[in-house]
């Protein structure tokens, strides 16, 4: 999924964190949570017309009627997301954030909505392995986890940085790259709805869990998420949700 692409990044969060999140109780009284995404991550978080959708969009809508509350969306670049939190603009993040240690130095993150991973696009079947990548240029999203990933590969040739996965994916479709590394269930609907785009899928890179997040330290709004959302996925509630949009059960087992 997605991560932060500097220490630096990590720093400027921690020192945004003097900012007083919103309580738990604060927010009940208040009967609205404001929540936070990107927009930009189909099928997880996407604008269909003028409405903010997806699978991540659904799924905390249905938490937080759980919680007894309404919900407020606001949206931003991925970048500023975690930051935005630290500086109490919203009171949870939902934007397929991966749990890492360097995050969680910033955050407290929920228990994970999802498990999944970053996974190799090219149009080429010889560029399908990690092993495939040496010498190649691959095309990511600033600020993810597969920067990261691509990095560690011997051989790369280059790291591409785009502000958007789709700026990723296009870089790859008008072949100024070799092959694209995106989030496993991203690339499954992008073949789905292009099957005839000529792109292919290769190898998983890596595996990880997907969560949201609250201000450090706000356990009080992190257990509440986290039992309606134990209870939605106990009910049924984020099976459809995942049905609906994979065809699967995309939770962590």
């Amino acid at each position: 999924m997605k991560m932060f692409k500097t220490l630096a990044t990590a720093v400027a969060l921690c020192a945004a964190v003097v900012v007083q999140a919103r309580p738990l109780e604060e927010i009940q009284k208040s009967g609205t949570i404001i929540l936070g995404s990107e927009g930009q991550y189909a099928p997880f978080n996407f604008f269909k017309g003028k409405q903010l959708t997806g699978y991540e969009i659904e799924v905390a809508e249905a938490v937080v009627k759980k919680m007894g509350l309404k919900y407020e969306w606001k949206t931003v670049g991925f970048d500023a997301l975690l930051t935005g939190l630290a500086q109490d603009r919203w009171d949870l993040v939902i934007a397929s954030h991966a749990i890492t240690d360097e995050r969680s130095k910033a955050v407290t993150f929920t228990l994970p909505h999802y498990c999944s991973g970053g996974i190799i696009v090219s149009m080429k079947p010889e560029v399908a392995k990690a092993a495939d990548l040496n010498g190649k240029v691959v095309a990511v999203q600033t600020g993810t986890t597969y920067l990261d990933a691509v990095k560690k590969v011997p051989g790369v040739k280059d790291v591409k940085n785009f502000p958007t996965d789709e700026a990723a994916r296009n870089a790859l479709a008008s072949k100024r790259v070799d092959a694209w590394v995106t989030d496993r269930f991203v690339a499954k609907e992008m073949l789905a709805k292009a099957p005839k785009a000529g792109f292919r899928t290769g190898d998983m890179l890596f595996v990880e869990q997907v969560a949201s997040a609250v201000s450090k330290g706000n356990q009080g709004l992190a257990d509440a998420w986290n039992k309606a959302l134990k209870e939605a996925i106990a009910d049924g509630t984020v099976g459809k949700i995942s049905q609906k949009y994979f065809q699967e059960d995309v939770t962590c087992k």
